[in-house]
């Protein structure tokens, strides 16, 4: 069993775990944080993007300094955006069978792989994961492909380039795996290989192999996977929640003994209590409207966004601030607003319950209904005559690289009585920041993670009591921002394996059984033997047969009638299997057979846990113990006299 890491960022996976001739990948999640290198793609023209100056190099070289752009005391990339994707040089990717996916922010690479790799297997997700994956992916082609930049860049990536750049953009890890985004095609092209299976569902791979989709309780159809044989479990735990969101509960029983536990996605920030983020959320907000200004909400078109409406409203409607319009933009918005009303099974109970009445699961159906609430596909169309300050708008993207968060950057920045506020915990808020320096609106960090913090993990850990803990290396150490506090860290006994990008682990797990099921005709063949009480044995002669990694016993050819008839190649014949002896001998038996043949004199000693029988006369020994039996005697005849004496009073099988 192995495990391969893909991925060096603890909280956007991929993982292959090869196990009983399976190859599986585990996820396949798309680091978008190298975006924060390049220059935002704005919908509208920019003077002051525009007047940026281009990076002076000590060289002189024009085309790398047209590639580049100083802004605010940094360097960035003047092109369409790129990511970092899983790691393709570990092992071939087209020998992967299958690919399972935990959640929607899990999934965004999944183009690169199927489509770009040779993949031909099939790829099991939930309905929503499917569906809110596709609205994810669609929208970061849509928001990358309407501003289309003129060229790419990739000089400036050369060696000798980088090493003359400052830092940041010298300290970027993995350059080379970057890539631009995919096209509207591939995402298709790859979400046509999804199957979709539901909570405690059963799938088969190959024969071989069981996996297991169970509710993680982090997002709409987020969910754990377990992997397993007939004897052998592996549990992927990839983001998951205990805190009571609009998601299912987590299911951890299922998870309980594994022998292997891969632990990922816990929260990105965890001195951050996501409840009181929330409340710091509302009340920022309320205080910019108060003052006459408009607030940004930088965002994904799903997940979070849901509920932030639900208290934004609620605390606006406390505050006396139920007039003031929510605007969200996203060429997504109206289906994923929509989704998240339909897939009420996947909900918690108490919005499972509204379903039911019938009444909408989340309160933003009353608010598109009462116009509190707007959605539009972009800044263009209909918006501009709906639109009226102050307000709040949610739009992406949360990088504030692409998107309509953009153009509000641009067009509030300039002004202190607006405010953005960020929530998702996946960028950094001062990068996102930095080329739209000097900034007079303010700026607030909220995140809002309800990932597992390491107080619920080291309880979970307690609970489920996996035999071994695999994660990756950073969880084993306090984070950077609080490098002395130790009980930001993973600790256990024994202490969990580490993995890093582009690392192969053997796993400690060592198969040791393999199930194996009997044709009717060789269980009809067997003749039990009861050698307890209720436990009874029969020996077995059979031809192994596998197929699709079924193990099969089948009846043995049968001799045939003619021995000169030459046999096949490969084939086994039928012989007739030696009785196997099991059982203890009686002494006083013994004694009495060996009288019936002549053997009278006869000195039994007791040691340890048998006996010694000295036959005086003969000057032989016999030797009975537990688990062996030792017949000493020079005349042949007397010794196979005395074996088939003790022979007899064996039991056979």
């Amino acid at each position: 069993m192995k495990l391969y890491s893909l991925s060096g960022h603890p909280s956007l996976p991929c993982y292959i775990l090869k196990f009983k001739f399976t190859t599986i990948m585990l996820d396949c999640a798309l680091d978008m944080s190298s975006a924060m290198h390049f220059l935002p793609l704005t919908l509208v023209h920019s003077p002051r993007l525009a007047k940026l100056h281009n990076w002076s190099s000590k060289d002189g070289n024009k085309a790398v300094e047209k590639e580049l752009k100083e802004c605010a005391g940094r360097l960035f990339v003047d092109s369409a955006p790129e990511f970092l994707v899983p790691e393709k040089d570990l092992l071939d990717l087209s020998t992967v069978d299958a690919i399972l996916i935990s959640n929607y922010h899990c999934m965004l690479a999944l183009p690169y792989i199927t489509e770009r790799s040779g993949f031909s297997g099939p790829v099991f997700a939930t309905e929503p994961t499917l569906q809110i994956g596709r609205q994810l992916m669609e929208e970061l082609v849509t928001l990358i492909e309407r501003v289309p930049k003129p060229r790419a860049s990739s000089k400036w990536k050369n060696k000798d380039v980088l090493r003359s750049l400052p830092s940041p953009l010298k300290d970027a890890q993995d350059i080379w795996s970057w890539r631009q985004c995919y096209s509207l095609q591939e995402v298709n092209s790859a979400l046509s290989k999804v199957r979709l299976v539901g909570f405690s569902q059963k799938n088969e791979l190959f024969g071989a192999v069981y996996v297991t989709p169970l509710s993680s309780g982090y997002c709409l159809g987020s969910c754990n996977w377990l992997i397993q044989s007939e004897y052998e479990r592996v549990a992927y735990m990839a983001s998951s929640s205990l805190f009571t969101t609009h998601p299912q509960p987590m299911d951890q029983a299922p998870l309980r003994g594994c022998d292997v536990l891969l632990l990922t996605g816990l929260t990105q920030f965890p001195t951050a209590n996501p409840d009181s983020m929330l409340g710091e959320f509302c009340s920022n907000l309320a205080v910019t409207v108060r003052g006459g200004g408009s607030v940004l909400v930088p965002c994904y078109p799903s997940g979070v966004i849901y509920d932030l409406l639900e208290c934004l409203a609620q605390y606006l409607d406390s505050a006396g601030l139920s007039g003031t319009p929510l605007y969200f933009l996203s060429p997504v918005a109206s289906s994923s607003l929509e989704f998240s009303q339909i897939f009420s099974e996947w909900l918690c109970r108490s919005k499972q319950s509204k379903a039911y009445l019938p009444e909408p699961p989340f309160i933003h159906a009353e608010l598109l209904h009462s116009n509190r609430l707007k959605h539009f596909a972009s800044i263009h169309g209909d918006f501009s005559t709906e639109f009226r300050q102050p307000c709040v708008v949610f739009a992406g993207h949360p990088s504030l690289r692409c998107g309509d968060a953009v153009h509000f950057m641009e067009l509030w920045g300039r002004s202190s009585l607006n405010t953005v506020i960020f929530t998702e915990p996946g960028f950094n808020h001062l990068d996102a920041l930095a080329p739209f320096q000097p900034l007079a609106m303010k700026a607030v960090h909220c995140p809002i993670d309800t990932g597992l913090n390491f107080p619920q993990v080291s309880k979970l850990l307690k609970d489920i009591q996996p035999v071994h803990v695999i994660c990756p290396e950073q969880y084993t150490a306090p984070p950077a921002a609080h490098p002395h506090r130790s009980d930001l860290q993973l600790e256990r006994q024994p202490p969990p394996c580490t993995m890093r990008r582009a690392e192969a682990l053997a796993l400690p797990v060592r198969r040791r059984y393999e199930r194996v099921e009997l044709s009717p005709e060789v269980a009809e063949s067997l003749i039990p033997s009861e050698v307890k009480p209720g436990i009874s044995v029969a020996t077995v002669m059979a031809s192994l047969s596998t197929r699709d990694n079924k193990h099969v016993l089948q009846p043995l050819p049968k001799t045939p009638a003619s021995s000169a008839k030459k046999r096949k190649r490969g084939e086994v014949l039928a012989r007739m299997p030696q009785p196997l002896l099991w059982g203890s001998v009686s002494i006083d038996r013994l004694l009495q057979s060996l009288e019936k043949q002549g053997v009278k004199d006869v000195k039994v000693e007791s040691v340890g846990d048998g006996h010694i029988l000295h036959l005086q006369a003969e000057d032989s020994i016999i030797q009975l113990s537990a688990d062996s039996t030792h017949i000493i005697c020079t005349d042949e005849g007397l010794r196979a006299r005395l074996r088939d004496v003790l022979v007899h009073l064996l039991n056979r099988l």
